[in-house]
């Protein structure tokens, strides 16, 4: 075993150091002429793709190299078991992609935290582990893209598509990545026998590679809906692309400009008002509250919702927050010198969240800026090098964004809207205290548009919530139309639902697939992930039709899989299993049956046979099918 993993260190040598070189040369180049570890997170993205694509090259290349039937045969002569001979050339693919990918990310770091001033913090070391484990990854789904049956040899690319989309952030993220790494490895041996043509051994073995092989059929299926898409868009009848929306619907709201969304909101509504609010609203200037966060900062995350750092350009200082001591770190723009700490108030008390700028707000000087971070929004001083507290929300709220609403302030968090006096923000450097709050009606997630005026006595306030109505995730869309009064107090004005543009079978397409499989992403997508308020909303109930049209599709793949079933032979158990996965699963199980196990297969007790015609002494001494 340390013969092989030896060799086939010797054998890729000149291929890691050469790109081992590259890759240190690159990050060299470019963290000389920005800060990389404060770059947003389309540029970890790049890296990341990168160090899979890597990997994935040493995967398809090594283990393509030896599944030729003579270098098989020769690979499994060796006096070492499969599994120990797997376990040989994936730990030399480790080390080799450990020093092409960490180790250039490791020297830059040193020499970014012994010769700058720029922060350098635990997770930026911890960017190198995922950047291996993201390569290793890589290289495990093009070792089985090589070593798996042809038919279904690509399904290990799903763990890949799972990063991105991911909500796990810092520890969380490397947790996942390492729970991927792991089954991609067991897929790797359920594959490495000496029949490679044959389905894997044992129920373990099958279901680790079918799950996989599921939610790629799954994927590949919810994505040709969108060539369906393709086709309605170009016959110019998708109701996202016609001159003129649906009347009623929620395409029609979000395309009007704000005068002609608000006085859409109050079709239909009875109130006494309503003609009267529809004369200001023509009569008014439309305004709205700014977000600045689409996602919440967490503390120790791998990458940047936003690079977090400012200039002080009357100071010539530029600052950077440090998730390590949650205080920003200065340097001088021009010689790149520290110039010290700051941290919260006079005392320099660490932030209770990460902090991210968010521009200004009215009354700074040059120089100054705004940052939030949690449910508090923080006033950087310039003139005084000290960071105020300046909005402070209740403890279970997320503030958003902050901005001037005409003569006033408004901020936004997830439950609700505050109203604050512009001369406070202006004349004082205090925590200010809300003339208003305005709860929102509903989820911040579903929330689309916000649009309101300032009235005699108050706002009219219109929000749209239909930011996910073209699929199963969000709630029923609907406007709302709120009135507040200068005294604190809310009134409905109106509610108007909206009707849905697309229809309802195109809306749930991704249940309908397999309602298992989507509930099983949903949970992957979130786990290991923080608490995410953003993220929170309470989805329209599904329709009972399209229920029925889900157990209708799983009751037929549960027949298809019966007739299917026969023609393979299957054990008793082994085809009742099968039935069984694929009622419970739908479709995409159907496709793992048909994909895993060839029609001539006889297989007992769910185990193939195999042929003496395949390479390795193994097949050679198993009776002929």
């Amino acid at each position: 075993m340390h013969s092989l993993f030896k060799a086939e260190l010797l054998r890729f040598r000149v291929w890691a150091l050469a790109l081992a070189a590259v890759h240190f040369i690159a990050l060299g180049f470019l963290t000389r002429m920005v800060d990389l570890a404060q770059q947003p997170l389309v540029v970890h993205w790049t890296f990341g793709a990168i160090h899979a694509a890597i990997g994935l090259l040493l995967g398809l290349y090594q283990m393509g190299s030896y599944r030729r039937p003579n270098a098989w045969l020769n690979l499994l002569h060796r006096p070492l078991a499969p599994p120990r001979i797997a376990v040989a050339l994936i730990l030399a693919a480790i080390v080799l992609l450990a020093v092409v990918v960490a180790l250039p990310i490791l020297l830059i770091g040193a020499w970014q935290e012994t010769t700058t001033a720029r922060v350098v913090d635990l997770r930026h070391w911890l960017l190198a582990l995922a950047g291996l484990q993201i390569a290793v990854i890589g290289y495990l789904a093009g070792a089985y893209g090589m070593l798996g049956e042809r038919r279904y040899a690509a399904s290990g690319l799903v763990f890949l598509l799972l990063l991105p989309m991911s909500h796990a952030t810092g520890f969380g993220a490397l947790a996942l990545q390492a729970l991927a790494l792991l089954w991609l490895a067991a897929m790797v041996f359920a594959s490495f026998k000496p029949d490679l043509d044959a389905p894997p051994r044992g129920p373990a073995g099958i279901a680790v590679v079918a799950l996989p092989l599921q939610m790629a059929a799954f994927l590949l299926i919810v994505m040709s809906y969108y060539g369906i898409e393709t086709v309605w868009i170009a016959e110019g009848s998708h109701p996202n692309n016609t001159p003129v929306p649906p009347r009623g619907g929620h395409n029609e709201m979000e395309k009007a400009d704000e005068r002609t969304r608000m006085r859409l909101a109050l079709d239909g509504s009875a109130h006494p008002d309503a003609a009267l609010l529809r004369e200001q609203i023509a009569l008014s200037e439309p305004l709205g509250i700014p977000s600045q966060l689409s996602r919440m900062p967490q503390r120790h995350e791998l990458a940047n919702v936003a690079p977090m750092e400012f200039d002080d350009r009357a100071r010539g200082i530029r600052w950077v927050f440090s998730h390590d001591d949650m205080r920003l770190h200065g340097y001088a723009i021009n010689d790149r010198r520290a110039v010290g700490r700051i941290g919260v108030g006079a005392d320099g008390a660490a932030f209770a969240a990460p902090a991210l700028p968010a521009g200004a707000m009215p009354g700074m000087a040059e120089g100054d800026a705004l940052l939030i971070a949690g449910n508090t929004a923080y006033h950087y001083v310039s003139e005084t090098r000290q960071v105020l507290p300046r909005i402070r929300l209740p403890r279970d709220e997320v503030l958003i964004g902050a901005g001037p609403v005409g003569e006033s302030l408004g901020a936004i968090s997830d439950r609700a809207l505050y109203f604050f006096d512009g001369r406070d923000a202006v004349e004082h450097r205090r925590v200010m205290t809300p003339r208003l709050r305005v709860p929102m009606p509903g989820h911040y997630r579903d929330l689309y548009t916000l649009d309101l005026i300032e009235l005699v006595d108050g706002y009219l306030i219109v929000f749209g919530y239909s930011a996910s109505a073209h699929n199963e995730q969000g709630a029923a869309p609907y406007q709302q139309v709120l009135r507040v009064g200068d005294d604190g107090r809310v009134e409905t004005i109106a509610r108007r639902p909206l009707a849905y543009d697309l229809p309802m079978l195109y809306r749930y397409r991704t249940f309908l697939t397999s309602p298992t499989l989507w509930a099983m992403g949903t949970a992957a997508t979130h786990l290991f992930a923080p608490p995410l308020p953003l993220e929170a909303n309470v989805p329209a109930p599904i329709p009972r039709v399209i229920v029925g049209v889900a157990i209708a599709l799983s009751l037929l793949s549960a027949l298809a899989a019966w007739w299917r079933g026969r023609r393979l032979a299957l054990s008793v158990r082994a085809r009742v299993a099968w039935i069984a996965v694929c009622a419970a699963i739908g479709p995409p199980a159907l496709v793992s049956l048909w994909l895993l196990y060839r029609p001539d297969e006889r297989i007992g007790a769910g185990v193939p046979t195999p042929s003496p015609s395949i390479a390795g002494p193994r097949a050679a001494a198993s009776p002929s099918t």
